[in-house]
This record gives C-alpha cells, sequence and structure tokens, in this order.
C-alpha cells in the first residue's frame, strides 16, 4: 500500500501541488511504484530518466532487465545520484539543497514484493516484519499512529484509511504537507495497481473520515482512567484547589514567618520610636531648664530625642522581631505539619 500528499512549495508565498506518486508498469510480469520526497526539479529528471530508459533501452540497466527489487533500487539510486551531481554546484551555489529521498516498492515475477527506501547518497534499506511500512519527507508528526495502529497482519484497506489518518496528522501541524491525498494498493502476483485513487480537501469522504478520527479521540481520552486523587476527592470532597493549598503548605510556612516577622519588627519600630522621642524630649526639657538657657534647652532636646530614639528603636526591634519570629514560625509551622496527600 502506498499513500503520498501532493502540496510543494518554495517559500511560503509559493505553494503548489504535484503528484509525488510514480507507477511504472514496464512488462506484464513486473510493478513499480516510487514515492518521491525533497527537490522538485531533481525529481522530474529522474522520473523522466526512468521512463526514457524503458521507453529507449540501450542495452544499460533500467527496470526492464533487473532481476531483483534490489537491483531495481540500486539503478533508481544510480540515476538520483546523477542527477544529483549534475546539478549540484550549481544549487549549492545558490543555497538550494537538490536531494531526493525515494521509496520503490512493488515486484518482479518470480520474487517476493517489497518496500524500499532509497537515501540521496543511493543506498538503500528494505521494509520487514518487524518495520512493516517506511516514511519519508515530513514524518514526525504522522508517525506516532503508526506506530500505535500499524503491524504486518493488519489488512490492507485497514492500512490505506491508517495512512490517510497519518497523512491528515501531519497536515495538522505542517503547512509542507496537504491534499489531495493519493491512495494505491498492490495485490500480491498480479503485477499491477488495481486501486488508485486521489482524496481531495473538499471531498466528503476526507471530511467523514477526519470527523470520525478526531471524535474518536475524544471519546478515548474522556475514557481514560481516573488519577487516585481524582477518586479520593469524590469520596472526601476534596477540592483541586484545597488538595493544592495542602501540598504546598510546607512551602508556605517560611513565607508566613518573613511576614509575621516584618510585621512584628515595623510594629516594634514604630512603638520604641515613639517611646524614645517622649523620653528623649522630656530629659532634653530637664537638662535645658537646669542649665537655664535656650542654647541649652535646644541642645538637650536634640541629645535626648536622638538617643531615646537610638535606644528606643533597637529594643523595639529586638522585640518586635522575636515577637514576630516565634509567632510567624509558629503558625507556619502548624500549618505545614497539617497532613500532605500523596499521589
Amino acid at each position: 500500500m502506498f499513500a503520498s500528499d501532493s502540496r510543494t512549495n518554495a517559500g511560503v508565498d509559493y505553494v503548489t501541488s504535484y503528484s509525488k506518486m510514480h507507477v511504472f508498469e514496464p512488462a506484464p510480469d513486473r510493478v513499480f511504484v516510487i514515492l518521491s520526497a525533497g527537490n522538485l526539479a531533481t525529481t522530474q529528471e529522474i522520473v523522466n530518466i526512468i521512463q526514457r530508459d524503458i521507453d529507449y533501452p540501450t542495452g544499460s540497466e533500467n527496470l526492464l532487465t533487473a532481476r531483483y527489487l534490489f537491483e531495481a533500487a540500486d539503478y533508481v539510486g544510480r540515476v538520483s545520484q546523477m542527477v544529483q551531481q549534475q546539478h549540484g554546484m550549481a544549487l549549492q551555489q545558490a543555497g538550494v539543497s537538490g536531494e531526493v529521498t525515494l521509496i520503490l516498492g512493488g515486484q518482479i515475477k518470480g520474487q517476493p514484493h517489497g518496500l524500499m527506501l532509497i537515501y540521496p547518497q543511493g543506498n538503500h534499506i528494505e521494509a520487514s516484519r518487524s518495520t512493516p511500512y517506511l516514511q519519508i519527507g515530513e514524518t514526525k508528526y504522522g508517525k506516532p499512529v503508526l506506530d500505535r495502529v500499524l503491524n504486518y497482519n493488519l489488512p490492507l484497506h485497514d492500512a490505506a484509511r491508517l495512512a490517510l489518518v497519518s497523512l491528515s496528522s501531519t497536515t495538522m501541524s505542517n503547512i509542507t504537507v496537504g491534499p489531495p491525498y493519493e491512495l494505491a494498493i498492490y495485490h500480491v502476483d498480479e503485477f499491477k495497481i488495481t486501486s488508485r485513487c486521489k482524496f481531495e480537501e473538499s471531498g466528503d469522504y476526507l471530511k467523514e473520515l477526519q470527523t470520525a478520527w478526531t471524535n474518536g479521540l475524544i471519546q478515548s481520552f474522556n475514557n481514560l482512567p481516573r488519577f487516585d486523587w481524582e477518586l479520593r476527592e469524590n469520596q472526601m470532597g476534596l477540592g483541586f484547589s484545597e488538595c493544592q493549598t495542602a501540598v504546598s503548605a510546607e512551602a508556605a510556612a517560611p513565607e508566613a514567618t518573613q511576614q509575621a516577622a516584618q510585621q512584628a519588627i515595623q510594629q516594634g519600630t514604630q512603638q520604641g520610636t515613639q517611646q524614645g522621642t517622649q523620653q528623649g524630649t522630656q530629659q532634653g526639657t530637664q537638662q535645658g531648664t537646669q542649665q537655664g538657657t535656650q542654647q541649652g534647652t535646644q541642645q538637650g532636646i536634640q541629645q535626648g530625642t536622638q538617643q531615646g530614639t537610638q535606644q528606643g528603636t533597637q529594643q523595639g526591634t529586638q522585640q518586635g522581631t522575636q515577637q514576630g519570629t516565634q509567632q510567624g514560625t509558629q503558625q507556619g509551622t502548624q500549618r505545614a505539619n497539617q497532613e500532605i496527600p500523596t499521589y
């Protein structure tokens, strides 16, 4: 089963649609399908050369002379390398990549069917029972659904639907992939593509498929098992905000201590300043009266005020800090010692 999108782009302001699926049936005993990802011009030249070698064989290798599928993959890889090297220097100077990655699948009579991924360097790997699919192009968004659902024994028509879901999921997250989507199905030993179709973005089937998949995901999400704390919440009436408060009680204890200490320091400082000012004023007045001069009175008031203020501030600050620290520590410790639920 083969699937591809049709979106190509040369920047965000030039987006076009070209088929990335190429079918070759050069003889009744063989069939090949090539999927492409990468530079569009390189891809088109590769496909044209492959078709030319079929139409006008010159005695050199082509898809008609391949005896095994891996020989066909070697041939396609060499054509790809030739085209990339031919234009590589000019593309490099322009800052453009000419690389192309290909998937070749099909069958030659007398040999098993297969699927191969051909790298830009011309070498290739083959799908297997343990790795029953190959991807090229933008793969990361559509891969998770394939890894969860796909297996070697999945029927072809189910695999086709899954491929459409994978492409649709990729389109949701990446603008470089988009419809029309193409599907092709090959049945072993038939040596021709019996089912090939295109799905437009506005088509009814694609809309129905996307809606059904989205609704199924939402329903599955809603049926996920509950957390233990949700079950206790229902039994004990403990809300999430209460639970969160209990969990953060230990972190709140130091803050409560600091706030209580600051308030006590401020109150103690104000009280000590007032008391010190009053005492200093009285002392200064008394000293000034004894000296009998206005200058002495002023000096006495100033000196007494300063000394009283300093002493009162120090005493008030010390007492307020001690009281605030003791009260804040007791309150923060009590709250932190409350039972914290474990999840």
